[in-house]
């Protein structure tokens, strides 16, 4: 190639738009540019799919639990009764599954939440029954022994650096005893109409129990996604080391979530002992397991493979409408424990599946 023909050759400058003459065929490069960025429409739609199926999947396996018991049971399961009977009655495990959340978010694990919220039930009508307190001062005492409780988790798992699962069994243990030793093993009744007003209320057909519950976990979205103190939570779930790097004060972030998940388990037992008259301490332990599987089943909601307080109010009724369900089919007894032990490994399997999946993409 001479000179003057390199020269012309450089001086060409193709911008999309442009046709280029081969001869035989006109191409214009804007079109064939376009054309190869755009992906093909189903694989954008497979996308979109497996974007919405990774969050809300479980809504429509909870709907279509919903449809199969209902057209089992029309008669029981479509009736107003059923409805309230799975929104009203959980305002308890809300609390706690609020509360295991707010550990679990920052990497810890507290197997004392129960135990806890039993302290608080017992020691209200304990005060009240027993003591002749004011059940104002009564509650109040009772959600300091719950901080305390909390405190004491933090310092050991914290200060001491002992095992979380390890200090929060202990702990745990310990305090069903103390809550069996007050209360002498025994339920203990109070009977105040204006405090039992304050959980059974009914407002739009629900107790005033549930609208707790469900404010609680709005608040806790909020703070999680919308705060600096959230934010930080999740960085030191995420990595507790590039976040001390980052400047963020870690032991100050995990002491606080045993201080507020102990408040938060203390004012659920507030609410169970004033919707029901009383607690026996030793039924405590029945509230953790379920918990537990609703906080793990609510990782593959909304926020897949993140432990998410919106999540975890839909495993809350999701589990607990598996459970009406069945036993309006029969089922009755054994089938809360199986379906809540069965629930909690599917919840833990799911979770592990789809966090891998979060981190090989």
């Amino acid at each position: 190639m001479d000179n003057d023909h390199r020269q012309q050759f450089e001086d060409v400058t193709v911008k999309p738009g442009d046709v280029i003459d081969s001869g035989d065929t006109a191409l214009d490069l804007g079109e064939v540019s376009h054309r190869a960025a755009a992906p093909p429409a189903s694989s954008v739609l497979g996308q979109r799919t497996r974007w919405f199926l990774s969050r809300y999947a479980l809504l429509l396996v909870w709907g279509a639990m919903a449809l199969f018991f209902y057209s089992v049971r029309p008669g029981t399961f479509g009736r107003l009764s059923a409805f309230q009977a799975i929104f009203g009655s959980q305002s308890t495990l809300v609390f706690l599954g609020v509360a295991a959340l707010i550990t679990l978010s920052v990497g810890e694990f507290d197997l004392s939440i129960a135990s806890i919220m039993g302290l608080s039930a017992t020691t209200v009508p304990v005060l009240v029954s027993l003591h002749h307190w004011n059940v104002v001062w009564a509650c109040a005492f009772a959600l300091l022994l719950c901080v305390v409780s909390g405190a004491i988790n933090a310092f050991f798992v914290i200060k001491v650096g002992v095992a979380s699962m390890v200090v929060t069994l202990g702990t745990g243990t310990l305090l069903v005893g103390v809550a069996e030793w007050i209360s002498a093993s025994s339920q203990v009744a109070m009977n105040i109409p204006s405090f039992s007003k304050v959980a059974n209320q009914p407002f739009l057909d629900l107790p005033i129990t549930f609208y707790y519950g469900l404010a609680l976990v709005i608040l806790l979205a909020y703070i999680r996604s919308w705060t600096p103190l959230g934010r930080h939570m999740l960085f030191v779930g995420a990595n507790r080391e590039v976040a001390r790097l980052a400047g963020v004060r870690v032991n100050r972030i995990r002491a606080g979530s045993y201080l507020y998940a102990s408040l938060v388990a203390g004012m659920g037992g507030i609410l169970l002992v004033a919707s029901t008259g009383g607690f026996n301490a030793s039924g405590s332990g029945g509230y953790l397991l379920p918990a537990l599987a609703a906080v793990f089943l609510g990782t593959a909601a909304v926020q897949p493979g993140q432990f998410n307080p919106i999540g975890t109010l839909i495993g809350i009724f999701f589990l607990e409408t598996g459970i009406f369900g069945l036993e309006l089919m029969g089922y009755s007894g054994w089938v809360q424990d199986v379906f809540y032990g069965a629930g909690l490994v599917v919840a833990v399997a799911i979770a592990t599946i789809v966090r891998v999946r979060t981190s090989r993409g």
